[in-house]
């Protein structure tokens, strides 16, 4: 049985229009203020009808090529105008967008490609490239067609129910395969909903940053859009600073994770800017109650911590921080969510103890995509204690005596790292797979405050530092860059538990390793050294934050043991060699020397670059 105060707790009952569609959502509120601009992008405007004929156009091409409800579409291209249009027109269709970063491994997006069956991929001309276009059966279509600007910009009758689907994420996986999680247009309208309770629906200006991989871009991108907001789309170039963006368009909404937030704070003229807000929110790893106070410095509007996992349709609860104590609540379940804390039992742990967090209501997802083993063993159904499916998320978490609730970490092994889920176990699985490596375990170590690594221990034949270079090499070419490890460690066997099971702990117990440069191992030293001038400021700048000898062409520097402090070092450094501002968004943005100076010397002449430098050593020897 439930205790009492908990069925009082999760009564959140509320009427939303379950009928509905996002694309319903959206066209209401395209009825309601045509004119209001909906999209800012790239320097490009469109109103609300502007936003809609293009979606319109491009709908009905993809109708033309066979879309209906549950058909799925890949969506792989940059942050612009054309990516929204993008999103809205699959909905229109009655398909479901499946998005995909052109800036992860080839490899991984065939993987996402192949396993959806996706029989259509949209991209753009600058996109078009950096994507698998072999997978057989799928038609690429470039959005900026001339057919598709022929098609009719009249209202698309949809044909989708709130049952279909309207995006399907790919989320990382325990065995080495990304999974898809399937949402359907009833758990983003609650989702909707839910939102217009926890934040409000007034509109306003939103600054929206996340990937659209992220399922979190959904709420900056579509509940917006129903809701009346001006959207202005955050570049993926950096040629813009969110604190000039802050200004420019009067943002008053902006969401980000703890990460990102802290890297604001770090920049004056960021940290002046998120004062300017009027709601801030927060979410996708645990918020420090030392960031809150912080920001609370300059800030005085609402910040809310959200939680939720992406089977449960983005953040199934929220909490607004007024004066956080030593911990930050994820507070209460948003409408139509309920909360359980459960035993390995499966039975309610009492108010006040540590279960293991499930969630329950309209927002639970329909599974995983092609995973009918893996869908029913996180989707529970268990009639004896609950009349619904709930979703099992491994997070650790306890109610306090008000209802709201402290998370409290990860049951298993999954971990969030620069506000990205990771699974350790794909990561292992394609070590695993490589020649010398008998097994693979990868853990998260803290040997600074703040600073968290991936560190990958391995049972394995080979100690040389090439070797780890090589290993480095491989997942490079199938993971993003957030899921390759800072360190390779190699031991002769893992340590085990009494009874036979790994035991991580002990790994954690181990000295702190060292992070290698790519520039000193031997193999592939002429790609490891600075080639230009452009690279070797840059190079020099981070040598010295460091206090390393080398830095590679390729290191990432937080793998090298970059952390806040040292990458405001950089920037202030940078900033004096070069005479000119650099946001430090570019700095997380672009994490090796050969991705920061390619994108330095696209801002300034190397012309600029080389007579500045000169002019500067001939002040040093004078």
């Amino acid at each position: 049985m439930l205790p009492d105060q908990l069925l009082e707790w999760n009564r959140t009952e509320v009427d939303y229009p379950r009928d509905s569609t996002i694309e319903d959502q959206f066209q209401q509120q395209v009825d309601k203020t045509p004119g209001t601009v909906a999209i800012i992008a790239k320097g490009i405007q469109l109103s609300y009808r502007e936003l809609d004929e293009r979606s319109n156009r491009l709908a009905r091409h993809l109708r033309s090529l066979g879309v209906r409800p549950d058909t799925l579409v890949g969506v792989a291209m940059g942050r612009s105008e054309a990516l929204v249009v993008s999103l809205l027109a699959i909905l229109k269709a009655g398909g479901a967008y499946v998005p995909l970063d052109p800036t992860h491994p080839k490899e991984r997006l065939s993987l996402v490609i192949e396993d959806s069956e996706m029989p259509i991929l949209l991209t753009t001309s600058e996109t078009r490239d950096r994507v698998p276009l072999g997978a057989t059966g799928v038609t690429v279509l470039d959005v900026e067609d001339p057919a598709v600007a022929l098609e009719s910009s009249d209202k698309v009758e949809t044909n989708a129910a709130s049952h279909n689907l309207a995006y399907v994420i790919y989320t990382s996986g325990s065995t080495g395969k990304p999974k898809g999680v399937m949402l359907e247009n009833r758990n983003v309208v609650n989702f909707f909903t839910g939102m217009d309770g926890a934040i409000g629906s007034t509109p306003g200006v939103w600054l929206a940053v996340t990937s659209v991989s992220f399922d979190i871009s959904v709420l900056e991108l579509l509940w917006t859009l129903t809701r009346g907001f001006t959207v202005v789309v955050h570049g993926d170039e950096g040629t813009a600073t969110i604190a000039d963006e802050i200004r420019r368009h009067c943002v008053t909404h902006l969401q980000m994770t703890p990460s990102l937030a802290r890297m604001l704070t770090l920049d004056a003229r960021a940290f002046a800017a998120l004062g300017l807000l009027k709601q801030m929110l927060l979410g996708g790893e645990a918020v420090p109650a030392s960031l809150i106070h912080h920001i609370r410095q300059v800030f005085s509007g609402e910040v809310h911590n959200m939680y939720g996992p992406t089977e449960t349709t983005i953040w199934s609860t929220t909490y607004r921080v007024e004066q956080p104590g030593s911990t930050v609540s994820i507070g209460r379940p948003i409408s139509n969510t309920q909360i359980y804390m459960l035993d390995a039992e499966l039975q309610p742990v009492p108010i006040g103890e540590i279960g293991e967090l499930f969630i329950g209501g309209e927002g639970v997802a329909r599974g995983y995509w092609n995973r009918p083993d893996l869908t029913a063993e996180r989707f529970l159904t268990i009639p004896s204690l609950l009349p619904h499916r709930i979703y099992r998320t491994g997070d650790l978490a306890r109610f306090l005596p008000d209802g709201n609730i402290e998370f409290l970490g990860r049951a298993d092994y999954q971990v969030k790292l620069r506000g990205h889920r990771i699974e350790p176990g794909e990561i292992e699985a394609i070590l695993e797979q490589c020649r010398g490596v008998r097994q693979a375990v990868v853990v998260v170590r803290e040997d600074r405050e703040g600073d968290k690594r991936l560190v990958a221990y391995l049972a394995a034949e080979a100690a040389r530092s090439e070797e780890a270079g090589s290993l480095r090499s491989v997942l490079e070419s199938k993971l993003p860059d957030y899921m390759v490890p800072s360190a390779f460690v190699f031991l002769p066997a893992l340590p085990l538990t009494d009874n036979g099971k790994i035991d991580r702990k002990a790994l954690l117990r181990l000295p702190a390793p060292s992070i290698a440069s790519a520039a000193d191992q031997p193999a592939g030293e002429a790609t490891n050294r600075p080639n230009n001038e452009i690279e070797r400021i840059v190079a020099a700048a981070w040598q010295d934050a460091l206090g390393v000898p080398s830095v590679g062409m390729n290191d990432n520097f937080f793998d090298l043991g970059a952390h806040s402090l040292s990458v405001a070092e950089v920037q202030a450094k940078l900033q004096e060699t070069l005479g000119r501002q650099i946001p430090l968004v570019d700095l997380f943005q672009f994490s090796t020397v050969s991705a920061l100076a390619r994108h330095l010397a696209g801002t300034q002449s190397h012309a600029q670059l080389s007579d500045r430098a000169q002019r500067r050593r001939l002040a040093r020897e004078h």
